[in-house]
């Protein structure tokens, strides 16, 4: 059981929490919400300014908050919150001083910070009484200097004064926690990968957001469809004219994964998983190309259709097929497709064969497609793979 605590600092707290509300400036609901209430943050408890420094006078960054963990709010001092979830943490240590602690939480679309305090606790309201959230907390000082994040937790909301459920409409039930992560599920891939046990829910999954952890946080790093098991990330890449680096080869690097439904409700977080760049991508000798690829497209403001034309050059036949290529532009982004499975993770693009085109003889070809948007620049993907293969692009 998390331990509980009731500190002397939860009377402040709490009224600065009871007049967010009264206010009508409770934080905005998990379902919903402009992009503007995403990004706002509540301030409960305000450090006083401080001047900024002279650069490159404090370069030591503070520890990570320690064992953050649920402590349930005393009662208002009238009527009773509902949807609360009150929280401490441990203080980090920095060699001048901390200025603040930043709460940030996961809503569907990303984490966003919800409190700002130079206490180590926070009160954040306007939650949905019994639903799980996961939160982490960071340490700023005064020279800008962001801890590394503390870990995360997953504790519901409850109410300071009487258990009396928040109503809620709609699909309130969220999907099941993704089991089952294996790191490094692709061979040979020049990147990290993992896999894991697809969750269920009660209307359908209809996708999954993977997270990788940063120096200060948590980076949302891939938006998945809800049909997918597997992540890769490319690390680096030794195909002359395509040469760049994301990390830093048999460096190791954490993610979890979460599912979501259409409703917009988002399941407990994974258990974390490492996976590991190879230290030096294998260098083959190239061998004769089995596979051609034609891809053509069709753009307009803000999206585009692409045709895929794969042709087997070989001389024997290619019995089940994964398509893979890389979009040039961050921008450029998979929105549905036919003829394959299809998925996107980061810039990295993969389709499957469907059971009636996996096999393709000699000198025959499949037509597959997708449509997809941009913002602004369409240019065409340089390298293709059939079974991790390089093709032809004409």
């Amino acid at each position: 059981m998390p331990r509980l605590s009731w500190p002397a600092a939860w009377a402040a707290a709490g009224a600065a929490a009871l007049a967010l509300l009264a206010a009508n400036v409770a934080a905005p609901p998990v379902l919903a919400g402009s992009t503007a209430q995403m990004h706002a943050a509540r301030m409960l408890t305000t450090a006083s300014p401080t001047p900024s420094p002279s650069p490159g006078s404090d370069l030591t960054r503070p520890t990570a908050p320690g064992d953050l963990r649920a402590c349930p709010p005393p009662p208002p001092p009238s009527g009773s919150f509902q949807g609360v979830v009150g929280l401490c943490w441990t203080a980090s240590t920095d060699n001048v001083g901390i200025a603040e602690y930043k709460v940030v939480m996961l809503k569907p679309n990303g984490f966003f910070e919800v409190a700002s305090t130079s206490q180590t606790t926070a009160v954040i309201p306007g939650l949905v009484h019994g639903r799980t959230y996961t939160f982490y907390v960071v340490a700023r000082d005064a020279a800008g200097n962001t801890s590394r994040p503390s870990e995360l937790l997953s504790t519901p909301a409850v109410s300071g004064a009487n258990v009396t459920p928040t109503p809620a409409t709609g699909d309130t039930t969220p999907p099941t926690k993704p089991t089952g992560l294996q790191p490094n599920c692709v061979p040979d891939f020049n990147g990290t990968s993992f896999c894991w046990t697809q969750s269920t829910d009660d209307v359908g999954v209809t996708g999954y957001d993977v997270y990788r952890r940063t120096e200060s946080g948590w980076q949302r790093v891939s938006n998945l469809p809800g049909t997918a098991d597997t992540f890769s990330e490319t690390g680096y890449s030794n195909v002359p004219g395509q040469q760049y680096m994301y990390f830093q080869p048999g460096a190791s690097y954490v993610y979890f994964v979460v599912a979501k439904d259409a409703a917009g409700n988002l399941s407990l977080p994974s258990d974390l998983v490492t996976a590991t760049v190879p230290p030096d991508y294998p260098t083959h000798s190239p061998s004769p190309a089995t596979c051609r690829v034609e891809y053509d497209t069709w753009t307009w403001p803000g999206g585009f259709t692409a045709s895929v034309k794969i042709t087997n050059i070989g001389s024997a036949d290619i019995d089940g097929w994964e398509l893979r290529f890389t979009f040039p532009e961050q921008g450029q982004e998979l929105t549905s497709g036919h003829s394959a499975t299809w998925s996107q993770s980061g810039r990295d693009v993969k389709a499957v064969n469907a059971a009636w085109n996996a096999k393709i003889k000699p000198g025959e070809s499949v037509q597959i497609g997708f449509n997809g948007t941009q913002t602004g620049v369409n240019p065409e993907p340089r390298v293709f793979t059939l079974n991790l293969r390089n093709c032809v692009v004409s």
